[in-house]
């Protein structure tokens, strides 16, 4: 299967606002894994376009209690 048919723009837009969020608060995967109680490997599947993982609203929710943000800064400001 084509990785382009696993995740779409969308997806891609908002794993990568989280990845950008995390990285500049300094949290690792698997502080990620453990707030969300999630296993390790499932933020790096993810992250990874090899895998149909992406995040679900709860765990966007959550993220950004632990980032202290809305749950709209992972959200583009425009359609994609």
């Amino acid at each position: 299967m084509a990785t382009s048919n696993l995740k779409n723009k969308i997806d891609w837009y908002v794993i990568s606002r989280v990845k950008e969020i995390r990285i500049k608060l300094g949290f690792e995967q698997d502080d990620l894994a453990v707030h969300l109680d999630v296993s390790n490997g499932f933020i790096g599947q993810i992250e990874s376009p090899n895998h149909r993982a992406k995040y679900n609203n709860n765990h966007l929710n959550e993220l950004a209690k632990l980032f202290k943000c809305s749950p709209k800064d992972f959200m583009p400001d425009k359609p994609l």
